[in-house]
């Protein structure tokens, strides 16, 4: 089973931790004798802040999450922040873990407005806890050291906008151009994706055009209106291309996946499919309905059903 995105950021975070965990310890460790005194903590801050890796800003805050020195960074100390309650902010919302060393989740900063996290470590005496050291990160510095997840292809419905839902059975499907040639946009799109080096799709059926992304350029999209999916003279702008032995479509079933959309499109007027989409590598396939509901699924699941079981869940 392929790691989900939520695997990816419990080992991204395992590893953060394991590398924050012990500098931290003895940095906590040399703020005991030092308690109290802003000017001291300052010095042990700044002497201490090249041993954190990929830090923003260091302080400490007692038990009341009260900030007692001043901010550390890289250009040195940032007095405006002595003193700030801190007690709002998410990382001090966190419980602290019996071990004494919290990294937070991911929260929005609030001066910089981009995604952070804090890691905090308890500051002990034999007395008991005197604060807490806190470690700034921002995740534009932080190395990204787990593999890219990989989307999964469980069907996923997604309902969308509760006002066009609502109001379903009060509007009738428009015939729109692409409607009315339907069959020659189908096959010009068919050439494109098995010949032409298109490997993604998204075909707007009610505004009768389709978007598309080439192997040659795939980080540009292309925009084909109803004029283009008429004329299949544009499969000449796109030079021939193997079919990717890699596509997880088979190319013979390019064809029917498209017959599928357009099947769900005209097959009703009141539940009708108003924008679709394909993968041919990673052979996934997104219906978007007029209820405004949302389906991503894999090609062969696709093909599975037919078209009365999409109009029944649908509406």
């Amino acid at each position: 089973m392929e790691p989900s995105w939520k695997d990816s950021i419990y080992r991204q975070r395992e590893e953060l931790a394991g590398m924050l965990r012990e500098p931290l310890a003895q940095l906590a460790k040399q703020c005991v004798p030092v308690w109290g005194d802003r000017d001291r903590l300052n010095a042990v801050l700044l002497e201490g802040f090249p041993s954190i890796p990929y830090c923003t800003y260091l302080y400490v805050v007692g038990t009341d999450a009260v900030q007692i020195c001043d901010n550390v960074g890289t250009a040195g100390l940032m007095p405006g922040h002595y003193q700030r309650n801190r007690a709002e902010r998410p990382y001090m919302q966190e419980a602290m873990p019996a071990w004494g060393f919290l990294l937070s989740d991911a929260y929005i900063s609030l001066d910089a407005q981009r995604p952070s996290l804090t890691a905090l470590q308890v500051i002990a005496a034999d007395a008991g806890t005197l604060g807490y050291l806190g470690a700034d990160f921002d995740l534009r510095r932080l190395p990204v050291t787990s593999a890219l997840y990989q989307e999964p292809g469980d069907w996923r419905q997604v309902k969308g906008d509760p006002a066009i839902r609502s109001t379903l059975f009060q509007q009738t499907r428009i015939e729109s151009p692409m409607d009315r040639n339907m069959q020659k946009a189908l096959s010009i799109l068919e050439e494109l994706l098995t010949v032409r080096g298109i490997f993604q799709c998204q075909i707007h059926f009610s505004s009768s055009q389709a978007i598309i992304w080439t192997i040659d350029d795939p980080l540009r999209y292309r925009i084909l209106d109803q004029e283009v999916l008429k004329d299949p003279n544009i499969c000449l702008v796109y030079p021939p291309r193997p079919y990717p032995a890699d596509a997880a479509i088979p190319r013979t079933d390019i064809a029917r996946v498209l017959d599928g959309m357009r099947a769900l499109r005209l097959v009703d007027t009141t539940i009708y499919l108003r924008t679709a989409s394909l993968n041919i590598i990673n052979g996934m396939v997104s219906l978007t309905f007029s209820c405004d509901g949302s389906h991503y699924m894999r090609y062969d699941e696709f093909l599975a059903k037919g078209a009365a079981f999409w109009t029944g869940i649908s509406a």
